[in-house]
């Protein structure tokens, strides 16, 4: 079975990834009703769905749909807690762009 592929991004990704779906962490800096902000490498514009519960100051993986105006449209978000060490992250999405051919289709 075929999965759609979910590249692991951070902000500075964003135009390279217009119209995908995509996989990101960051920590929540603000909520806004439908909205929110996320710092991941960046401050990243997210949409929210009904089913997304984010806690400021926590950390969020959001699988979604980078949008035309490079906000990120969530189709799941998970809740990470608070104990994430973004340096690391930051280092595998790195690593993953780094040597795509093995992550994903270029």
């Amino acid at each position: 079975m075929d999965y759609p592929q979910t590249p692991r991004i951070l902000a500075p990704h964003l135009q390279a990834f217009q119209h995908k779906t995509v996989r990101m962490i960051g920590r929540v800096v603000e909520l806004r009703g439908e909205t929110a902000v996320i710092d991941a490498g960046g401050t990243v514009d997210v949409i929210l769905n009904r089913d997304s519960h984010l806690a400021p100051g926590h950390a969020v993986e959001i699988i979604g749909k980078v949008d035309g105006n490079l906000s990120l449209k969530v189709q799941a978000a998970t809740d990470l807690g608070t104990d994430i060490d973004f340096n690391a992250i930051h280092a595998v999405v790195e690593a993953t762009h780094r040597h795509k051919e093995i992550f994903y289709d270029g």
